[in-house]
């Protein structure tokens, strides 16, 4: 199955899509990568989701990636003496602190002493997404005395947020620890990092991933923004989180910083997925708003890899029809000659190895003659990332023998992926490229192909050779080099 788009579309599994008929619908409306959302759902439901995912891709042939989503640490005040809570009043006094009596107009417990130690006269804290706004008069290691800036009801265990102050808190929950190492077993592709807030919360993760999937962080808080490309350098992968951003920063500065966060990732040939309420009118509705779907295809002109889908596919009473909409806007967008111009102007020129080299050039050929194709051959999915960071105007066949290389290949721009035998010689990765360009029908026997690899074969970053190939075996010459 060739997708006719290169972004790639992410689709949140949930109540509304747990069956094998709802996943190979979203399949084949155009979901690349399935995710599997920690937060919601018990141990055995998402395996059972992951083994149906699984059961789609042997009965399509076609690679999907699997992307777990862990929760991370959930910041939430106590309970209230009135259950239906309290409501406070702007320029009110209100302190919280570590005391388990229930609450009531003047206080309440934050049961977070990490929160205390970090806190400072000035900071902020915000509730219930964003709905209360209290600043901190003083504190100490174990209250906050504030004034109420912003007004509201407060209830039981509504979140938490600390934009103005770096906590000591570690990204990975007890519950986290415990989803990660089964999402690890499990098989999935990807991990999605929730609350990170410094390159060490990516590393602690990595550490525990073992390499058995690759790390994406998610960045939704103002301390990940400025550590960004920190913690760029350590991760596989970036999703851009604009839900907790815009509480935690002025809504009015999301856009700026998802343009930046996307470039980062782009230059550095690593994933971006753009995420939070993309389609969200669709969870109730069948057609999305006008502002949705120029959202959605702002994310693909800025040149995002992915676009997702949350609660629209997981709990949402259209599902299929939004994925389908994410991709009839993708290929509508894709078309548009401005597309083209946007995304060659932001191409940010590397080259810093003799790969660069290698995979510019193979753009470059490919645009200026009729080739059809750009394959390349990656063991860890590198040189193919390199190929999808030119962002050529031809399709993209990512070729590797393993399977786990081809299934998290599947979230970036533009690649094809395909399983091909191991290969030894460089002849023999021409003609099984040339193969697999004429059985997924990007070329034909008249037709030319691009063809990149590293030789020696099976040594990571060793992309060192490009060729224009004939799709036809027989002009492939006996002398074409082993």
């Amino acid at each position: 199955m060739r997708r006719l788009r290169n972004v790639k579309i992410v689709a949140t599994l949930g109540p509304a899509s747990s069956d094998y008929k709802m996943i190979r619908a979203l399949f084949e409306a155009g979901a690349d990568v399935f995710r599997l959302n920690m937060s919601h759902g018990t141990h055995a439901e998402q395996a059972a989701r992951h083994a149906i995912i699984r059961q789609v891709e042997a009965d399509t042939g076609r690679p999907i990636a699997i992307l777990a989503d862990l929760q991370g640490p959930k910041l939430r005040v106590g309970v209230f003496a009135n259950p239906a809570g309290e409501t406070l009043v702007e320029g009110a006094d209100f302190r919280m602190d570590l005391n388990s009596t229930p609450g009531d107009v003047a206080r309440v417990q934050l049961p977070h002493p990490e929160i205390f130690a970090a806190l400072e006269p000035g900071a902020s804290l915000l509730v219930n997404d964003g709905k209360i706004r209290v600043r901190v008069k003083d504190c100490g290691k174990d209250y906050a005395n504030c004034v109420v800036e912003v007004g509201g009801v407060i209830s039981n265990r509504k979140g938490v947020n600390v934009p103005d102050v770096v906590l000591p808190l570690a990204a990975l929950s007890a519950k986290d620890r415990e989803d990660l190492e089964f999402a690890c077993e499990l098989g999935v592709d990807w991990l999605a990092l929730s609350f990170v807030q410094r390159p060490e919360d990516v590393i602690e993760a990595r550490v525990l991933a073992r390499g058995r999937a690759a790390i994406l962080s998610k960045i939704e808080k103002p301390a990940a923004v400025k550590a960004y490309d920190a913690i760029l350098a350590v991760s596989d992968g970036i999703m851009v989180a604009r839900g907790d951003l815009g509480v935690e920063l002025p809504v009015t500065s999301v856009p700026p910083i998802q343009k930046r966060l996307v470039r980062g990732a782009r230059a550095a040939a690593k994933p971006v997925i753009v995420a939070t309420q993309m389609l969200e009118s669709m969870i109730e509705a069948p057609v999305p708003t006008r502002a949705e779907v120029s959202d959605v295809a702002t994310a693909i002109y800025e040149g995002a890899d992915a676009i997702m889908l949350s609660a629209e596919s997981a709990a949402g009473k259209y599902p299929i029809e939004a994925v389908t909409t994410m991709n009839n806007v993708a290929m509508s967008v894709e078309k548009d000659p401005t597309y083209r111009q946007v995304i060659e102007a932001s191409r940010q020129v590397r080259r810093e190895t003799i790969a660069d080299g290698i995979v510019a050039a193979a753009r470059e050929i490919a645009e200026a003659t009729n080739i059809k194709a750009i394959a390349c051959f990656s063991q860890t999915g590198t040189t193919a990332s390199l190929v999808s960071r030119e962002r050529p105007q031809v399709p993209i066949l990512a070729l590797t023998p393993l399977m786990s290389t081809a299934r998290r290949m599947s979230l970036t721009w533009g690649l094809h992926c395909a399983i091909t035998p191991p290969q030894d010689r460089f002849k023999g990765a021409v003609l099984a490229a040339v193969k697999v360009a004429r059985e997924d029908d990007f070329a034909s026997v008249e037709d030319m192909i691009v063809v990149t690899a590293g030789v020696p074969f099976n040594v990571k970053g060793t992309t060192n050779i490009l060729r224009v190939a004939p799709c036809d075996e027989r002009l492939i010459s006996f002398s074409e080099p082993e």
